[in-house]
């Protein structure tokens, strides 16, 4: 499952000029001086804290999943806000260091022997929430986004077999090809679909998240 680290990573390895760039930007910005400063693994985790102070889609004793979670970022505000009661569990290509009351696997999200040990780590038990900060690693070339949409497309598929009637998906998704139909899908699984750019968004990327509530196990038309 090829994809991009939550601290918005650096360029392709030979693009010295660019890869210089990207580092003089990554450690002047100000959300990772922030993330540093109160110990949270990636510049990525404001991004959900915005999307949750406008949503309020975590709460105590929600059960979770969080694909694409490494480092660890999401999983960390997630744990706290679930509590002890809650059940997280975290999925990434990469490894990532352990958190507390948290259960990470790793593995190819597009691998059914990973997917097997998922469904098994939570239990059989339906989720209340599913957050996806999937996306492959960016070439820069126009097929950067049929992977990005076929790992959304995966992570909603993920999200209709295993959430309850009513839950949540909050998921990354980068406007382009595919987009709109994607839009189109979501909306007949969530009576109400939203799109967020958070302001710790970087201004030059096209990343938007969309947060879908109210799931109905049998898709529908909306109107």
């Amino acid at each position: 499952m090829p994809r991009t680290p939550k601290t918005d990573g650096p360029p392709a390895p030979g693009r010295s000029k660019s890869s210089r760039r990207w580092l003089d930007r990554h450690f002047s910005d100000e959300y990772v001086k922030r993330a540093q400063q109160a110990g949270y693994r990636s510049r990525a985790v404001f991004k959900l804290l915005e999307i949750q102070e406008k949503d309020r889609l975590l709460a105590p004793g929600l059960r979770v999943a969080d694909l694409g979670a490494a480092p660890g970022g999401w999983s960390q505000i997630a744990a706290r806000l679930v509590g002890d009661k809650g059940h997280l569990v975290a999925l990434d290509l990469l490894p990532m260091d352990p958190l507390p009351g948290v259960t990470c696997i790793q593995g190819d999200f597009r691998e059914e022997a990973v997917l097997a040990q998922l469904r098994e780590a939570l239990g059989g038990e339906p989720l209340d929430l599913v957050l996806s900060d999937m996306a492959p690693n960016i070439s820069g070339t126009a097929a950067d986004q049929p992977r990005l949409m076929y790992l959304c497309e995966l992570a909603l598929d993920f999200a209709v077999q295993q959430l309850k009637p009513g839950g949540a998906l909050v998921i990354k998704v980068f406007q382009g090809e595919g987009f709109d139909e994607f839009l189109k899908t979501l909306r007949r699984h969530f009576r109400q679909v939203a799109s967020r750019k958070p302001k710790s968004s970087r201004r030059e990327s096209r990343e938007l998240y969309l947060v879908a509530r109210g799931f109905v196990p049998t898709a529908f038309v909306s109107g």
